[in-house]
């Protein structure tokens, strides 16, 4: 009996835990895809120089990700 209480326990623990995730991941996934936005609008001739590099910096990790989640974080921010 305990130990069916602890497992129950256990799952209601990963449950809220999982779904904390699922809403961070969410969450970095607008980030992402308005990052990505932002950075594809941008002009970079007409940045001054940190602020270009700042873009070159987020553009190559924008480009680290995964296609299939850059694909998810630019579907969340289509306008």
């Amino acid at each position: 009996m305990h130990h069916t209480i602890l497992k129950e326990q256990e799952i209601s623990m990963l449950r809220t835990e999982i779904e904390m995730l699922m809403n961070e991941r969410q969450s970095l996934l607008n980030t992402v895809g308005a990052a990505a936005r932002f950075i594809a609008c941008l002009n970079s001739s007409q940045l001054p120089k940190e602020a270009c590099e700042t873009a070159k910096k987020l553009s190559e990790s924008l480009n680290q990700l995964s296609e299939d989640t850059l694909q998810d974080a630019l579907e969340k921010v289509k306008a």
